[in-house]
Parts: structure tokens; C-alpha cells; sequence
């Protein structure tokens, strides 16, 4: 038996452009929206990942017609009038963001049955929120055989609710089933992300009549009937911050084109304080190192705080900087779970609950490890561009995920690295 691996010979230093494609966590929910209006709506900028094709297989069996041009980073959506209400096990278990799906078919058919989903390996995320939303919106739940199962006989009416946190799931599912109920939906502690505004704008786009974009209060007010639209994908704010680590980790210089740098305003700030320089345009920024990086305290929070999902980077970098550094994490419980892999590679790490403390070491050295989901897999590539040797990271298919080209992009900065097959 063999499985795909990523071979990465450690030493090189990072130069030159990378663009970034559209984000992973706005175009999933944008394919998911456009099931709220029949026709065909067009996306652009849509990144070239494994994500994309399952979702597409998702919307297929919900009736839809996709067709991809790679080539032209689009996406076609042809909805027809009347589309399932069933969202498959097969599927769902393996991507997190199927459960968008929810708010879209409950405001189209006022019934869903949705597996239970499944995703990355970094802590529970459960869709209490989701529910409690939508009951307040005249959705009734109940779970069957592993489905989540949701039915508005009377259709669904606007609510006022209150998020305990910020889910961004939450907010999403609620937002599109909000803008086909009747009356005014006010979401209260609402995510704020950037992907949530790249939603509400192609929403609004489809005639939906969205205010407080960008704040933590969104209202809508329902409309009778949305129409297809094309819409851009907002840059992937976090595949610009994995490469702006990797740039100064290996003490380079990179610029990243195609990302709004507003969107990483925290992250490039900590890269600052570690030492590097950074320039700043309209759609990218340019970060240059040219010594070994400082160590910087991490505190994840919802957006604007910062993400969760460039922790494990800057984790890596902190494993060789000149000092300690305290990392904390309050979103997701397991997502210190690929440190055990990083210790393999030699880095100094202690954690305690949601805290984890890095000593920094001159260098790392290559061993095998695996990679347990989409952030932890990149991070792990990251430490083996600064290991001695070469590393071998096995569960290439979560990078696969949510980076589009890859190593081809790593490797026009300067990067050894290959994608081979290994017997197991």
C-alpha cells in the first residue's frame, strides 16, 4: 500500500511572489448560498482544492449542475427550482463546512436532513448555536440515524438572537436563512470575519437586504425571492499569513499578492515584533527577515483577534526564536494536538490546558510526521523548510484541502520540496 507524502529538504531561504486564490472559508459558503436562488450564479477567484470538489459533488446531488474551469479559476452553479433536502453522510463526514447547507435548504424547502458533520481533528464544534437560531426562527429539530433533521412547516420568521460566541457557522446559517424569512432577523455578537462579509455582499448582491456588515450586530430583513449574481472571491487571508511566516521563518523575502493585508492586520503585526520588515499595498504586502525571529505571544480570538488557523505557523516560528513564548488558544481544545508532531522535529514545547510555552532552538531537526489537519499540515511544512535533513510529512490530502499548488508555490520561492508516494 502506498500514501502520498511531502518531501521537504530544509535550508533553503524563501524569495520572491505568490499569489493567493480566493479564500477556502468564503468560497465553500458562497456555493452553499447560492442554493437560495434558482439560475446560475458564477463565482471567480475560487481556489483549486479538494474542499471545492466535494462541495460541488454535495450541491450535485443536491440537484445542482457544476461545471469548474480550473484554468479561469471559476465556478458555474446552475440551481434549478426545486432542489433535495438531503445532505449525505459520505460527504459531510469529510468536510466541516456542509453543514452550510442548513440555513440555505430550510429557507428554499423548509426541511433539510443533514449528516452530522465531520472536518479536521482539532476539537469539538458543536451546532448548538446553529439550532438555537433557527428554532427562534420557527425550525424544529430533531436527530435520526446520525442526521440532523429541520422542518419549518409554516416556514421561517425573523427573530432577534443572541450568539453566545461569535461562531462564524452559526452566523452563516442563520444569515442565509434569515434573508428568505418573513420579517426582520437581528443577529446579536455576530462573527465578524471577512469571509462573513464576502457572504452578506454576494447576498446582498442576490437581493437580499443585509445592514451592519462587519459589525456584531447584522440585521436582515427577508425578501420573497433572491436571483443569481457572479461574485468575486475574497483572497484567503490565511494561505497569505502561512506564506508570510514561512518567509520570515526561513529569513527571506516574499510578497503576497492578491489579499486585502487589513484582513491579517494582527499577524503581520506580530511578524513585526519578531523582527520582520514589512511593506504594505492596496492587495499585498511584502515581508522581509534577515535575522533569527523574536519570540511573540499568541492569543487566538475570534476576528478581528487573532485566527486560530495561523496558530500552528506561528507556533513553528516560535520554536526557533531567540527567546520563549507563551501560545494560547481559545477557540478549539485539540488544536495543540500536531505539537507532538513538531516535538519530533526537536521543538521545546510545553503545554498546559489551552497554553502552550515554546523555547525557542537554533534549529530543527527532520524526522517523519503526519499531518492531522489543513493548518497543522502547513505548519509542519513550514518547520521542515528550518529542519536539518529531510522531512517527510505523511497526510498530504488535509493540505490538499486548503492550499491550492502548493508545492509548485514553494518551490518558485526557492523551497526543496516534492510530492511522492511511500509504501506503508
Amino acid at each position: 500500500m502506498e500514501n502520498e507524502v511531502f518531501k521537504v529538504t530544509g535550508g533553503s531561504r524563501l524569495s520572491g511572489q505568490v499569489h493567493v486564490p480566493g479564500a477556502k472559508n468564503s468560497a465553500l459558503k458562497l456555493m452553499t448560498a447560492s442554493l437560495l436562488a434558482a439560475g446560475t450564479t458564477q463565482l471567480e477567484n475560487v481556489p483549486d482544492i479538494a474542499d471545492v470538489e466535494i462541495m460541488a459533488e454535495l450541491l450535485t446531488r443536491l440537484g445542482a449542475q457544476v461545471n469548474r474551469d480550473i484554468s479561469n479559476s471559476t465556478l458555474e452553479i446552475k440551481v434549478p427550482e426545486n432542489i433535495g433536502h438531503r445532505a449525505d453522510y459520505d460527504l459531510v463526514r469529510r468536510m466541516r463546512a456542509s453543514i452550510n447547507v442548513l440555513g440555505p435548504i430550510l429557507a428554499r424547502c423548509h426541511e433539510v436532513d443533514v449528516a452530522l458533520p465531520g472536518g479536521d481533528e482539532i476539537g469539538s464544534r458543536g451546532v448548538d448555536m446553529h439550532i438555537a437560531g433557527l428554532t427562534k426562527m420557527g425550525a424544529e429539530f430533531n436527530s435520526d440515524h446520525g442526521y440532523l433533521i429541520a422542518r419549518a412547516p409554516k416556514g421561517l420568521h425573523g427573530a432577534r438572537i443572541w450568539l453566545d460566541i461569535p461562531s462564524v457557522g452559526a452566523t452563516e446559517n442563520i444569515l442565509t436563512a434569515a434573508v428568505l424569512a418573513k420579517g426582520e432577523t437581528v443577529i446579536e455578537n455576530a462573527a465578524r470575519e471577512p469571509e462573513i462579509v464576502d457572504l452578506c455582499l454576494m447576498l446582498n448582491k442576490m437581493g437580499a437586504q443585509i445592514s451592519g456588515i462587519g459589525t456584531n450586530t447584522i440585521s436582515i430583513i427577508g425578501v420573497t425571492k433572491l436571483t443569481a449574481t457572479t461574485h468575486e472571491v475574497v483572497g484567503d487571508r490565511i494561505v497569505a499569513g502561512t506564506w508570510a511566516v514561512a518567509a520570515a521563518i526561513t529569513q527571506g523575502e516574499v510578497t503576497v499578492t492578491g489579499v486585502n493585508p487589513t484582513h491579517l492586520q494582527i499577524p503581520l503585526e506580530k511578524l513585526m515584533s519578531a523582527g520582520a520588515q514589512i511593506e504594505i499595498a492596496n492587495d499585498s504586502f511584502t515581508v522581509r527577515m534577515t535575522q533569527r525571529p523574536n519570540p511573540v505571544e499568541i492569543v487566538t480570538l475570534p476576528y478581528p483577534g487573532f485566527p486560530t488557523d495561523l496558530q500552528p505557523q506561528f507556533i513553528v516560528l516560535n520554536s526557533i526564536a531567540n527567546g520563549a513564548a507563551m501560545v494560547t488558544e481559545n477557540l478549539f481544545e485539540a488544536r495543540f494536538r500536531f505539537t507532538q508532531e513538531l516535538a519530533r522535529l526537536g521543538a521545546d514545547l510545553q503545554i498546559d490546558g489551552h497554553h502552550c510555552l515554546v523555547k525557542g532552538r537554533l534549529q530543527l531537526s527532520a524526522a517523519p510526521v503526519e499531518a492531522t489537519d489543513v493548518r497543522a499540515g502547513a505548519a509542519l511544512v513550514l518547520a521542515g523548510l528550518i529542519a536539518d535533513g529531510v522531512t517527510v510529512v505523511s497526510g498530504v490530502s488535509h493540505i490538499d484541502r486548503g492550499y491550492a499548488n502548493f508545492v509548485s508555490n514553494l518551490t518558485s520561492l526557492g523551497a526543496t520540496i516534492e510530492r511522492t508516494r511511500e509504501s506503508i
